[in-house]
């Protein structure tokens, strides 16, 4: 099964870009790091056409297995990830961007999570689950690492 792993950070290697690079030899999977690209929030006139975002998902729906990975900020996460995921509402209300949205209901998804804590919070879990689930993908596994605290 091929794989990207699609996270985001502060810092592209700091402890979410050392589980990213752990799971990617372990799944052997591509990594595509969202803070490196331009995408604006969702816009209701569709005015973001021209940023990076619709060709970052085209490339994200090649693979079987998507793995969302990102640090827990404040129960959430990355404001990158986010406008990501808000981005996809393009494809749920333009007629001609639907059918490349419905590939997903073929794919897998996993969510790798990083925090201080030994455990990701509901709240985080859940939105990235309810979301994905609801566009139709499965579940196939929940991955979090606990980091020490860093002054």
């Amino acid at each position: 099964m091929n794989t990207i792993i699609v996270y985001s950070s502060a810092k592209k290697m700091g402890n979410t870009g050392v589980a990213v690079e752990a799971m990617a030899k372990e799944y052997n999977a591509q990594t595509l790091f969202l803070d490196d690209y331009v995408i604006n929030d969702y816009s209701y006139e569709h005015k973001n056409k021209d940023d990076d975002f619709r060709a970052l998902f085209r490339h994200v729906l090649q693979f079987e297995h998507v793995v969302f990975a990102s640090p827990v900020y404040w129960y959430a996460v990355t404001p990158r990830m986010k406008a990501f995921i808000d981005r996809i509402t393009e494809f749920m209300d333009d007629e001609v961007l639907k059918p490349e949205l419905r590939e997903l209901r073929s794919k897998q998804f996993s969510i790798l999570s990083t925090s201080i804590h030994e455990t990701a919070p509901l709240a985080f879990t859940d939105m990235l689950k309810k979301t994905f689930e609801y566009l139709g993908m499965q579940l196939r596994g929940m991955h979090h690492q606990q980091f020490p605290y860093e002054d």
